[in-house]
């Protein structure tokens, strides 16, 4: 008797076994990718890094400012950018001596119903023309350059939620130092410079 017991049982051991070592699906790939952007003020297409650069302009309202596309994402996504200040570089200035200046920009990272996802900021001080970080191409100063340039860097990540497929970077902080004076942020004008825009999420359905 004891013995048919087993023999029954035993095969229904071996099912249940395979039942809880059977292993969950892989998680879906974590992917990096440039980001879909609408930039509402473009500055132009770096010399030496090829990149895109794009104002950041100051304003309350989420549909003006640059407004990132994020794919569908299972957890939530990485929106990462590289942050700059915003300079006019003068050779007059710098010969002259007047060719010093400092800045500090942060912008906000929001949804496009204005929920506050995270900051951004950057500050540099320019003093020659070394210290900018990129000229943009397109310009009449020489070389075919334009007289506006990123100068400092700064990589800025933020966590994306799942279910928020656009987000908008809009400026909310300016505190500049030129030979023209002290300059803030103004609604509709620059507050910083970004470039390199992407996103590394695991894909959803």
């Amino acid at each position: 008797m004891v013995a048919s017991a087993l023999l029954v049982l035993a095969p229904l051991d071996v099912a249940a076994q395979r039942r809880t070592t059977r292993k969950p699906p892989p998680p879906p790939p974590l992917k990096t990718e440039p980001a879909k952007v609408e930039c509402p003020e473009s500055l132009g297409v770096g010399v030496r890094t090829k990149a895109s650069y794009c104002f950041v302009l100051a304003g309350r309202d989420p549909a003006q400012g640059v407004v990132v596309t994020i794919p569908s994402h299972t957890g939530p996504a990485t929106l990462l950018f590289d942050m700059h200040n915003r300079h006019t570089y003068s050779e007059e200035d710098v010969k002259s001596g007047r060719g010093y200046a400092s800045y500090l920009a942060v912008i906000g990272v929001l949804t496009m119903k204005g929920e506050l996802l995270g900051r951004g900021a950057v500050s540099s001080e320019f003093r020659k023309a070394a210290d900018l970080y990129e000229r943009i191409g397109g310009g009449a100063g020489p070389g075919g350059v334009k007289a506006v340039a990123p100068i400092g860097h700064e990589t800025v990540m933020t966590t994306i939620p799942v279910g928020v497929t656009q987000v908008s970077l809009l400026g909310e902080i300016l505190d500049s130092l030129t030979a023209i004076g002290r300059e803030s942020a103004s609604p509709g004008r620059p507050v910083a410079v970004v470039s390199n825009i992407r996103v590394e999420y695991r894909a959803g359905k």
